[in-house]
């Protein structure tokens, strides 16, 4: 009697989709397709459910003060898993992280389209807020581990940074779309399918994930310390504009924040199998990627913001307009994120990410001095196509500068690192500079008050290109690990110089 095998009933799951799976090298090249697919519904909802604000506080009676927990819910969560997501990766797996976070994306969209109250609805947006703590580092992972380190690898990341940087503008010309054409439950029913698919597709492209070493634990203590931690943190930068500083939730939570990461540093240092290892930061480059991203989140991350309120407030642009208006730097995105992989190939991903910091500062250089109250939308141009240009390289090279010399087993931490600087950043970033675009608004109203908006607004943009270029300054920091082979490049050349 022939031998048999009893599997369980997740292995029969994965085995049945590998049995049909493609050939390897068209795999890859179908794997790279689903990663960025993930990556663009990540980034898609950032700013979907921006235009649908207004139609959602209407249908479901949010008051003015809760209509923003709508967005905030989704920043707090997504920020405050990260690292639990990055390192859940690492101990079960990357396909499997990635799987569960797009399969929580499906869900909490249904519930989202579904809700008819305002607590359902930010509850469905905190899911899917988790739903991407573990789906972006798994993403991430995947990238760094499926291609060789290298034109490869930069190729991929070149894909994947379209993905990302074109999808948050993507994601306010497809919101304005399906909220004038569906009404706002479409701007969550449209996750649904999507997700749901890619979710499934996982077993079939994805490689098998690794089998778990039952020497590594799951440091539970480190896990809670850092994600509530983090997440009150969060909670206070989004919700510290809205309520003032000094108010007692906001200060609260600082303090809880700040204590418990505390706490969280000292339980890592003692653990035997710590959430975070702190000797990654032995690795200059995850450190020097970190404070990267967190900057160009806190500079760049901000601009689509402004000149939203740009082309709202002063204009008068509706939303469809406003996403049309986007298509500009959308495409110039794309060819800066297209560009940035075969550059980093040829020339290493320090200069290639230094210089194209160096030319999205320029460009938002140029769009703040044209922004008038009266200024056309051509006039707006030569500044968004730059401005595009250096965000979209910069985008694809970061993570993947912050990611070299890590080890396969630690990609998924690592990745989680540099996302969450990355949450956080943009989060401080924007509440400083929001303070300063709204400065000197109050008592005003027409043109007066159009006026000093733009002016507000100006002064934010120019502060956020000189934030560019610090970012460029610092990403010279970054440098070749010692002891690291080098794949796929010339001779005597790394990956980063």
């Amino acid at each position: 009697m022939p031998a048999t095998r009893t599997l369980t009933a997740d292995a029969e799951f994965e085995a049945d989709f590998e049995a049909d799976a493609p050939p390897p090298r068209r795999r890859l090249g179908l794997t790279l397709a689903l990663l960025a697919f993930a990556q663009l519904i990540i980034s898609i909802d950032y700013n979907i459910v921006y235009v649908a604000l207004p139609e959602i506080g209407y249908g479901l009676g949010f008051s003015a003060q809760n209509l923003q927990w709508v967005i905030s819910a989704y920043a707090v969560a997504f920020g405050g898993f990260l690292l639990l997501g990055g390192r859940a990766s690492d101990l079960f797996g990357p396909r499997r992280m990635f799987a569960l976070g797009l399969a929580l994306y499906a869900a909490s969209s249904l519930l989202g389209g579904l809700a008819t109250s305002p607590g359902t609805l930010i509850a469905a947006r905190a899911v899917q807020g988790i739903g991407g703590a573990f789906l972006f580092p798994a993403t991430l992972t995947l990238v760094s581990t499926s291609f060789a380190e290298g034109r490869e690898r930069n190729r991929a990341f070149a894909v994947w940074g379209t993905a990302g940087g074109s999808g948050m503008i993507l994601g306010s010309l497809l919101g304005g779309v399906l909220t004038d054409a569906f009404g706002w439950e479409s701007v969550f029913y449209v996750n649904v399918p999507l997700a749901g698919a890619a979710a499934v597709l996982a077993f079939w492209l994805i490689s098998p994930d690794s089998p778990r070493t039952k020497a590594r634990s799951f440091d539970l203590l480190g896990a809670l310390t850092s994600t509530v931690g983090v997440t009150a943190v969060v909670f206070a930068l989004v919700q510290g504009p809205e309520s003032g500083w000094t108010s007692p939730p906001v200060v609260a939570a600082a303090i809880t924040g700040a204590l418990l990461l505390a706490a969280f540093i000292m339980l890592e240092r003692r653990s035997p199998d710590p959430l975070l290892p702190l000797r990654l930061f032995r690795n200059r480059n995850l450190g020097v990627g970190a404070t990267v991203t967190f900057l160009f989140m806190g500079s760049f991350g901000t601009l689509l913001y402004f000149l939203t309120v740009y082309f709202q407030g002063v204009h008068g642009y509706d939303a469809l307009t406003t996403g049309l208006a986007f298509l500009v730097p959308m495409v110039a995105i794309a060819i800066g994120s297209q560009s940035a992989g075969r550059l980093a190939t040829r020339y290493g991903i320090r200069p290639i990410l230094a210089l194209s910091l160096v030319i999205g500062g320029a460009g938002a250089a140029i769009l703040g001095a044209t922004m008038a109250v009266d200024a056309s939308y051509a006039a707006l141009i030569p500044g968004l196509i730059i401005m595009g240009v250096g965000q979209g390289a910069a985008y694809t090279l970061m993570f993947g500068a912050a990611a070299v010399g890590v080890q396969a087993e630690d990609q998924g931490i690592a990745s989680g690192v540099a996302s969450t600087s990355q949450q956080i950043g943009g989060a401080v970033g924007l509440a400083l500079l929001v303070a300063v675009a709204n400065s000197g608004l109050e008592g005003l109203n027409d043109e007066a008050l159009r006026a000093a908006t733009t002016d507000g607004l100006r002064t934010a943009v120019f502060i956020a290109a000189a934030g560019i270029v610090a970012t460029a300054m610092t990403a010279l920091a970054l440098r070749k690990p010692s002891g690291e082979t080098v794949k796929d490049h010339p001779p005597n050349q790394s990956p980063i110089q």
